[in-house]
């Protein structure tokens, strides 16, 4: 391998690198911005959408600048593609991946009815393992309470004053512990109440408390 060639790997393999970090933590941002308006203002999902939106901008615009220091960078046409990207696949997640495309046609009506930032938040698990959102399936407010949730958490699964879900559970048997781990910690993470259910029909229990 030339040393021309190589330098030209070691750039676009720091360059693709970058890209999943920009998008990460804009996707991070976007979700935890949203999570934060929602319980401290009590935005609508729509406005604590554009709310975190506009937060990212000076923290990506001070992200560039921290990784590419010098006057004018802003103008380069890589930043700038980096930038439209980054930004584009956050359009994809909160239009597509977020929406009821995301989930089988059978399961579509229960999961249209949860929490637009819920969904948004457990878009990418959704995306990679369809199979994973389990339906509520007929389960009382008994039943849940059987699983080790309190009643205030339970009653989440039921539809609220806002005449929307706030709760999923997630299947977790036959996947990786340290999958399932990692995803309970991200959506603690992202400001969400995680409970992973050990008994029966093992599950990731997610939910959205409402503000205040």
């Amino acid at each position: 391998m030339s040393y021309h060639s190589g330098a030209f790997l070691r750039r676009s393999l720091s360059w693709v690198m970058g890209m999943g970090i920009l998008v990460t933590a804009l996707f991070v941002i976007l979700v935890r911005g949203s999570v934060f308006s929602y319980h401290t203002w009590g935005f609508a999902a729509s406005l604590s959408l554009v709310c975190a939106a506009l937060m990212t901008v000076p923290l990506l615009l001070l992200g560039v600048w921290v990784m590419f220091p010098g006057q004018g960078i802003i103008r380069h046409t890589p930043v700038r593609g980096a930038i439209a990207i980054a930004f584009i696949y956050m359009g994809y997640a909160i239009l597509y991946v977020a929406s009821t495309n995301a989930v089988p046609d059978e399961i579509r009506e229960e999961y249209q009815m949860i929490h637009p930032l819920l969904r948004l938040a457990a878009s990418p698990v959704i995306v990679f393992d369809p199979s994973a959102f389990r339906p509520p399936d007929g389960l009382m407010l008994e039943d849940y309470r059987l699983m080790g949730l309190s009643v205030n958490e339970a009653n989440l699964h039921f539809i609220q004053t806002d005449h929307l879900i706030h709760s999923l559970d997630l299947a977790t048997d036959s996947r990786s512990e340290l999958r399932n781990r990692a995803i309970e910690l991200g959506f603690w993470a992202l400001g969400f109440h995680s409970l992973r259910h050990l008994g029966v029909g093992d599950h990731l229990h997610v939910s959205l408390r409402l503000p205040g």
